[in-house]
């Protein structure tokens, strides 16, 4: 709106833009703004690239014409506000993961400290990936994208346990130089900073207001040479980002396809939004008329391209959402379809992506001839914001040394920290050298302890990472206590062992443990180092002594059976105390005395039989009239890989091969191993007979035949 008021407190502001630089005269009376003047000259040159100052006598040159301009009309302009370029804002995401299997409950201070941390991450891969920029970033807000537990995304780490927990936070900074810059270029102006803010936050202070500031909305700032953008939830503003892209590229776009002087293009990009048809000339002279919807149908590509940059800038700051709106203002929100693409892109409803002018800024009257756009939301949000919420320095000491903050919003301990550089490892005690070892062939590792945490004072009081500070406060770090480095002897890591006596049979043995470290044996109280091989054993069971007291003693009695462990029960040995039998697993108790029943030696044919291995075939005939049974096994044995028959020995730990063969049909032949008969001395010739029918030795016979052997007898003259 326009209109005239009562004029005081007059306030200079300079927006200092990267094509051009805006001064402003702005009255307040009230709580009503008005602007009284406004000066706009462009850059004779490149004198700035992306917000940063590159020609500081450049810059002052335009700074002072915009003043000696202003102070025609309004008297002596000694003090100025000014904003530093949200496009000079860097933006890093950093994460930190810390150990906490030996902790106990994460508390608030706990994450606090690993937030710190995190930032600091993401301000070191700052650095790492602009090398060539100054060595210090005030860090003017941060985020927490995720917190995790164990790798695994959790809500809230306050009362958890686990292995390890971790902070992924975007966080965002403002080189120095840039301050430094304008303070340079004010001084060679004859001007001196009175206030300070930045673009984003003028613009934010002024088009959203702490009470909307719950809503997820993205404020973008559409400039010559880039976009700048900021993001709100729950109560604050949660980032700024930039992307270098903006109206330019439109203009560019403009000029190739038509051939056009960039300012022209430039002209005729501004006259799309409100003219049927633009006319131009181009470079080589020649008049042109074309209709604004043929222009634009040339630049959408152009446009696209813009929207999509700013789409995915806006989601990437927004932990990959969109927001739940969006707010576009400068001289390149009027570029034809932008909001149209930034709803398509975001996927959000038309009527949540808008442009934002000066109509939405209350309680701000205009003087006559300053013409209402929203390129001038910037600047003026700018003088306003200087007058409502000016930034200042502020001076603290953090271990008797003075840091000067750059007071972007209320400071904490943790902000102090960081400007002094203290290292987020300075902030815990560093945990002692753990050991890995080798125990019974099993790799482990021994951890140190872990170190205490630093004790932070504020003014001689404890304090956190998140208590406030003022101007003129004194912190103290005491730094955290370093954990001790991992010490133990044997008796620590496999615990403690008693020497027992026992006799057996009457055989007196001592049990103790057996410990070797790198193959010598050593005593429990001795100490392990690094890379240790430790063995131990403890024979404090039955059947880990009983060989000691025979070799061929065993409990449990156990052969290889065709490669397989097997226990024979009925051949083991019996151990008794007061007549009650104990086993293999019984445990050794000092005084105990034992005795026992030597175990009996199984054969091959036991084990068979007792294993049910193979089996046996029979036949029922009759020779010469008396029954005969024939047997025969179906099973061959290998003992220790010689062949052996049923009534060989088997000792403990022998290996046992059983074989199945293939049965074969009972031939005349097998009788004779099962019986005693004997070939008559007078017989000169014989017949074999099976069931009366002649037959040879070696063919079959089978169950219920009728043998028979008939001789011959020789007739002597």
């Amino acid at each position: 709106m326009k209109g005239c008021i009562t004029l005081s407190k007059k306030l200079f502001a300079l927006d200092i833009g990267t094509r051009s630089v805006v001064g402003i005269i702005l009255t307040e009376n009230d709580g009503i703004y008005h602007v009284a003047d406004l000066v706009t000259i462009e850059h004779k040159d490149r004198s700035m690239i992306d917000g940063q100052i590159h020609n500081i006598l450049s810059v002052a040159n335009v700074i002072s014409e915009i003043k000696s301009n202003l102070e025609d009309r309004h008297g002596t302009l000694r003090h100025v506000s000014v904003a530093a370029a949200g496009r000079a804002l860097k933006t890093s995401e950093g994460s930190m993961t810390i150990d906490i299997s030996e902790n106990p409950l994460f508390t608030s201070e706990d994450i606090n400290r690993l937030e710190l941390a995190a930032v600091q991450q993401a301000q070191q891969l700052l650095l790492t990936a602009n090398p060539t920029s100054d060595d210090y970033y005030y860090c003017v807000g941060y985020s927490v994208l995720h917190y995790k537990l164990d790798g695994d995304e959790i809500g809230s780490l306050i009362d958890q346990t686990g292995r390890t927990a971790s902070a992924e936070v975007i966080a965002t900074f403002l080189p120095r130089v840039v301050v430094e810059s304008l303070l340079s270029a004010l001084k060679r102006a004859d001007l001196e900073m009175e206030a300070l803010t930045l673009e984003p936050i003028a613009a934010i202070n002024v088009l959203i207001p702490p009470s909307m500031r719950r809503l997820n909305v993205a404020l973008v700032d559409i400039g010559a040479g880039t976009s700048d953008i900021a993001i709100t939830d729950n109560n604050t503003v949660v980032a700024y980002g930039m992307v270098p892209v903006a109206g330019d590229e439109i203009t560019e776009a403009l000029s190739n396809h038509y051939l056009l002087d960039f300012p022209v293009a430039e002209l005729a990009k501004r006259s799309l939004a409100t003219e049927e048809s633009i006319a131009v000339t181009d470079i080589l002279g020649f008049d042109q008329q074309v209709p604004s919807s043929e222009v634009i149908s040339i630049i959408k590509p152009s446009i696209d391209k813009l929207a999509s940059h700013i789409a995915e800038e806006i989601k990437r700051l927004n932990n990959t959402k969109s927001p739940q709106a969006v707010m576009v203002v400068g001289g390149g929100s009027l570029t034809p379809e932008i909001t149209k693409e930034l709803s398509r892109q975001l996927d959000l409803p038309e009527n949540r992506v808008g442009i934002r002018g000066l109509d939405a800024l209350k309680d701000v009257t205009l003087s006559e001839g300053i013409v209402s756009t929203p390129a001038l939301v910037t600047p003026i949000g700018i003088a306003i914001a200087a007058r409502r919420s000016p930034i200042h320095y502020m001076s603290v000491t953090v271990n008797d040394k003075t840091i000067r903050l750059f007071e972007l919003k209320e400071m904490t301990v943790g902000d102090a920290l960081l400007a002094a550089n203290i290292k987020a490892r300075q902030l815990y005690g560093k945990p002692g050298l753990g050991m890995s070892i080798t125990l019974n062939e099993k790799m482990t590792t021994i951890p140190g302890e872990h170190g205490n945490p630093a004790i932070i004072l504020l003014n001689g009081n404890p304090a956190s990472t998140k208590h406030q500070i003022t101007n003129g406060d004194q912190i103290t770090l005491v730094p955290g206590v370093d954990g001790k480095d991992a010490k133990l002897t044997v008796r620590d890591l496999i615990g403690d062992f008693t020497t027992i006596h026992v006799s057996i049979n009457g055989k007196q043995l001592t049990i103790a443990p057996q410990i070797e470290i790198n193959n010598m044996p050593v005593q429990p109280d001795t100490l392990i180092k690094d890379r240790d091989s430790i063995r131990y054993s403890y024979p404090s069971k039955l059947g880990d002594v009983v060989e000691e007291l025979d070799a061929k003693v065993s409990i449990p009695f156990e052969v290889f059976v065709n490669n397989k462990r097997t226990v024979i029960e009925e051949h083991a040995a019996k151990f008794l105390i007061d007549d009650v039998q104990i086993f293999a697993d019984y445990d050794l108790k000092d005084g105990d005395e034992i005795s026992y029943i030597a175990q009996t030696l199984p054969t091959v044919g036991e084990i068979v039989s007792s294993l049910k291995i193979g089996h046996q075939a029979s036949a029922q005939v009759t020779f010469n009239g008396t029954a005969v049974t024939i047997t025969r096994n179906s099973a061959q044995a290998l003992l220790n890989g010689n062949p052996a028959d049923n009534a060989t020995i088997v000792n403990k730990g022998d290996r046992l091969t059983i074989t199945e063969t293939v049965q074969k049909p009972f031939v005349f032949s097998d009788v004779f191993l099962f019986t005693d008969y004997t070939l008559p001395t007078t017989a000169s010739s014989y017949k074999l007979l099976r069931n009366g029918e002649p037959i040879g030795f070696n063919d079959p016979i089978y169950n219920g035949d009728e043998l028979e052997i008939k001789f011959s007898t020789s007739k002597l003259g």
